[in-house]
């Protein structure tokens, strides 16, 4: 057993906790049966969703179980939020999302040995209570002061209202804890800061029936300058699914994380030592320009989400892009999603070099990229051009489709040929 409290502290990733010291010794005299939940309010966990994942991962390679649930009933009514009541999805919806997320998280903890993870559904134990049972064995326990006085249905009460069926969201989660102490031994629960309402009222629900329960919440991650973490610049979610953010684009999310920034994210999430850290983190003081914080940061989490196949491949193909590497050994997904991000513009037919830097975007105007060409600076898949007016033959395209474009050092774009 690791002291796990000291090291979830020192990572910054105890925000709440139920009592501080009876967390410390509840974990110390282990192993404890613990749970996490998800709702699957879309197809695809988000990289918001990893400081759960893997503070669940730590918990278990210090030595305890985790009951990692989704949540097939939870999810069909949905955690109130700030700006208004969500949208139901069919029974069918989430049931496959459920599926999906279940899929996501089976890596990340190990489902074998004493300390074997489960997968748990809380629609298995509330899909067979009736109303009435619900309302007589869970909801009498709950004074509607105290539900009232949840900073979220508050907020919404301000706002316009609340319906009944997401103002009893934190019963039903409160009766998963339980339910989980029943059937599983569960006496620990964490999530998000923002769960923190649900959570307690799980605590004092097992509490009123007997059972001795801790729990914590980690903290909202937010970037450095107040903005919210896990979006792109151009505001797209950063998704776990490879087909809806590919491993290319994940692994540069993280290797943009800004300086400001980097401390707080290895900390958080990289399973690095404390001293390995430091170092890293001094090596980036020193030469900053060198982005090895961001570097370890994109490098670690890629390979724990993706592979170390995929990462690989992702780190080849950045380095190949801008003419240190190989581009004709990339494979052809990773050649895509690269110029996807770099910018890729596409034509039925191959136009002149000149033509391609103008369209592409490299260059403001056809005879810009005729200079461009005439000073040594353009490239067509990392080969230096002479010829504005040549016409990039067919069998100069990667996988039959692409082409990369350089100018210069450090500006690149893509063409895919469609036929």
């Amino acid at each position: 057993m690791t002291d796990i409290v000291a090291d979830l502290q020192w990572r910054g990733l105890i925000k709440d906790s139920t009592d501080p010291d009876e967390l410390a010794k509840h974990l110390a005299n282990g192993p404890v049966t613990f749970y996490v939940g998800f709702d699957p309010t879309g197809p695809s966990l988000h990289i918001g969703h990893l400081v759960q994942i893997l503070t669940a991962r730590r918990l278990q390679q210090a030595g305890h179980r985790p009951l990692v649930l989704v949540g097939g009933a939870t999810g069909l009514i949905g955690d109130p939020k700030d700006a208004g009541e969500r949208t139901l999805n069919s029974p069918e919806v989430v049931a496959g999302w459920v599926d999906r997320l279940q899929g996501q998280l089976a890596p990340f903890v190990t489902f074998s040995g004493e300390l074997a993870a489960r997968a748990v559904n809380n629609l298995d134990w509330t899909a067979e209570m009736s109303v009435v049972e619900f309302l007589r064995d869970v909801g009498k326990h709950f004074p509607v002061n105290q539900m009232l006085s949840r900073e979220i249905v508050r907020t919404r009460l301000a706002a316009g209202g609340i319906s009944f069926t997401e103002f009893s969201y934190q019963l039903l989660q409160s009766n998963d804890f339980y339910q989980l102490h029943r059937r599983y031994g569960c006496t620990m629960q964490f999530g998000g800061s923002d769960q923190w309402g649900n959570i307690t009222a799980g605590v004092d629900y097992c509490r009123r029936q007997g059972a001795a329960v801790q729990a914590f919440t980690t903290p909202l991650i937010t970037r450095a300058d107040g903005t919210k973490f896990g979006k792109t610049a151009d505001g797209q979610s950063v998704w776990l699914d490879p087909a809806m953010t590919s491993p290319y684009a994940f692994y540069q999310f993280w290797f943009n994380t800004a300086d400001g920034d980097v401390d707080r994210y290895l900390r958080c999430f990289s399973f690095r030592s404390h001293d390995e850290i430091e170092q890293i983190l001094a090596a980036a003081a020193e030469r900053p320009a060198a982005r090895a914080g961001q570097r370890a940061l994109a490098e670690e989490l890629t390979t724990l989400v993706h592979g170390a196949h995929e990462t690989a491949q992702v780190v080849a193909a950045s380095q190949a892009l801008f003419g240190r590497g190989q581009l004709d050994e990339l494979d052809e997904s990773t050649v895509d999603a690269a110029l996807r991000e770099a910018g890729l513009l596409e034509v039925t037919e191959l136009p002149n070099v000149a033509t391609l830097f103008k369209q592409a975007g490299l260059c403001a105007s056809l005879s810009e990229a005729r200079r461009a060409v005439a000073e040594g600076g353009a490239y067509v898949n990392n080969e230096r051009v002479t010829e504005a007016d040549a016409v990039p033959t067919p069998d100069r395209l990667l996988h039959n489709r692409f082409l990369v474009l350089r100018r210069g050092k450090r500006t690149v774009a893509g063409v895919q040929l469609t036929r």
